[in-house]
């Protein structure tokens, strides 16, 4: 099964993705299924090679969701 995804990248990102996917010998599709598969594997950290732990941002405010 597959899932559909409407991803909206900049001109200058789109070119660098298809310069890549082509380099790779992939469809950009194709390129960037990996690149996910890649970054979403466990124990592994987007744009981190080895899976360091990144630091998470600190919260706004104190860090609770406004009641309505």
């Amino acid at each position: 099964m597959t899932k559909h995804v409407n991803l909206r990248l900049p001109d200058d990102v789109h070119a660098m993705a298809v310069a890549a996917a082509a380099t790779d010998d992939r469809s950009l599709n194709s390129w960037l299924i990996a690149i996910v598969r890649r970054a979403a594997e466990p124990g592994r950290t987007p744009n981190r090679p080895d899976g360091d732990s990144a630091t998470s941002a600190p919260l706004r405010g104190n860090g609770h969701s406004p009641r309505p």
